[in-house]
């Protein structure tokens, strides 16, 4: 079963003169892969990024998400999409600094619809999948860089999104803390979450099951 269908998906920027930021491209991302996205500065990653996050829309071509074609949806089922599908981690982390892990967490679900109860016990549980359940109640500010970007992988699994997408994820890490982040990561692919990755790093990338490249908007592999 494919989670990502790219079928002739480009972007240009309307000028003058128009800019193409993505050239029309194809990408099949199956259940339980885990590809890693490579390319230099200014190449197309977080373009592409944008558009498989359903943050974007497409110029042209067809995106499909777990089988739901998503270039027709209104703003509105893109969003709701988006917050059932989809875990994000950036590079940095997002958090809020007054709010405890367990809050920061449940932010993630509010445009799921579900109750402040089970938005609470689904972010626990997320914690404890991280191992960060003994820091639920922990502002940012006490928590070491490695921890945050835990806590910001629990905030994109809590709600068992289809996807994990990951715009790199280390590169406000020290090299000992990255590869505990990574390891994580490694974790989660083998308990069978699909993960999409955007890095420059290749010793990062070569983690991955498949590595494709970008380069001035052209993907290939």
């Amino acid at each position: 079963m494919t989670v990502i269908e790219l079928h002739g998906v480009g972007l240009t920027y309307p000028g003058p003169p128009p800019v193409p930021a993505l050239q029309p491209c194809e990408l099949t991302v199956r259940r339980g892969e885990y590809v890693t996205i490579t390319g230099p500065s200014g190449s197309g990653k977080s373009t592409l990024l944008n558009l498989l996050g359903l943050l974007d829309r497409p110029t042209e071509g067809r995106y499909l998400l777990d089988g739901v074609d998503t270039a027709p949806l209104p703003e509105r089922e893109r969003t709701a999409l988006r917050a059932y599908r989809i875990g994000f981690v950036f590079q940095s982390f997002h958090l809020l600094p007054h709010r405890s892990a367990t809050e920061n967490v449940t932010l993630s679900q509010l445009y799921r619809g579900t109750g402040a109860r089970t938005r609470r016990r689904e972010a626990q549980a997320a914690l404890e999948r991280v191992g960060l359940g003994h820091r639920k109640d922990a502002l940012p500010s006490r928590l070491s860089g490695g921890e945050r970007q835990r806590v910001a992988i629990a905030r994109a699994l809590a709600g068992e999104p289809s996807l994990l997408l990951c715009d790199e994820p280390t590169g406000n890490l020290d090299s000992a803390t990255a590869d505990t982040v990574l390891e994580l990561i490694d974790t989660l692919h083998r308990d069978g979450m699909t993960v999409l990755m955007i890095t420059h790093d290749t010793g990062i990338a070569s983690r991955a099951g498949r590595v494709v490249s970008i380069k001035d908007g052209v993907l290939t592999g």
